[in-house]
């Protein structure tokens, strides 16, 4: 499913930034069943790659997307066909010293945190490169899809600095052998082996990328805006629980979620459309 075309909504209007080389975009796509917001990092010059300029835009357009209910899932991609996100930028960390280092990652740290904790699903669109930062960024969202030709790695130890802050999440979602491999070498994956470590839950075509893009949106928005929620929040509280606190935390979830007519309103919808099949 092909995604339908930007539109302005009244509070998210799309941003744009033209003549400037690098930006982060917004413009939110109205589908039939809702509103998906997209964000495109445009460094193409230079592999998206991420400086403090743009690292504060994205947290900032992120933290919007948040504040607007009406918004039920956020697509990430970067410009261009050459990556997603090829990284940090070289340039500003070579002139960084002890303390400026520590406001630098700091900063990264809070966009990967607001990209967590959105209250609504993120979905990762990569093409190309997925590097170091964009890696981090990439692992910060709940659903990736990659074209074929993507290449992934966290090449931080090659220029003499550990990955850190969402670096932290590989372990989850690959083991820590290879997690190992990745932050210790600064070995680079394709695609597909991607795939088989759990990096990404998809890869296809490039001209295959939003078909899937635009049927997890289509999914995720014909379900229950609430319900959706409360498993993004269920999902992000158990990754810090144990699963006897998982268990709970699911029991007072479930609850919480009959305080609304939403259950019984996409019950009474399913039952229907069965008992008319019946």
């Amino acid at each position: 499913m092909d995604p339908p075309d930007p539109r302005s909504i009244p509070g998210i209007t799309a941003l744009k930034n033209p003549g400037q080389e690098r930006s982060v975009e917004l413009a939110v796509e109205d589908y039939p069943a809702g509103l998906a917001a997209r964000i495109t990092i445009d460094n193409q010059r230079r592999l998206n790659v991420l400086d403090s300029s743009l690292i504060l835009q994205l947290t900032s357009v992120v933290r919007r997307v948040h504040a607007d209910e009406r918004v039920r899932v956020l697509i990430l991609t970067g410009a261009g066909d050459r990556a997603f996100i090829g990284g940090a930028d070289v340039n500003e960390l070579a002139g960084l010293d002890s303390d400026s280092a520590r406001e630098f990652i700091s900063r990264l740290h809070d966009a990967c945190a607001a990209l967590r904790g959105l209250a609504i699903p993120a979905i990762a669109r990569i093409d190309g490169y997925c590097l170091g930062a964009g890696l981090e960024i990439a692992a910060s969202c709940d659903l990736r899809v990659a074209s074929e030709g993507s290449i992934f790695g966290m090449p931080e130890v090659r220029v003499g600095i550990p990955s850190v802050i969402e670096a932290a999440l590989l372990p989850r979602l690959i083991g820590w052998g290879r997690s190992r491999e990745l932050l210790l070498t600064g070995r680079q994956i394709n695609a597909h082996t991607a795939l088989a470590w759990g990096l990404v839950e998809r890869v296809v075509p490039v001209a295959d990328l939003d078909s899937v893009v635009g049927e997890w949106v289509q999914a995720i928005l014909e379900a229950g805006p609430r319900a959706v929620r409360l498993q993004k929040a269920l999902i992000r509280d158990w990754e810090g629980q144990s699963l006897d606190q998982a268990i709970e935390r699911g029991i007072d979830s479930f609850a919480e979620a009959y305080t609304t007519d939403e259950p019984r309103n996409l019950m009474d919808r399913f039952l229907n459309r069965h008992r008319r099949v019946e």
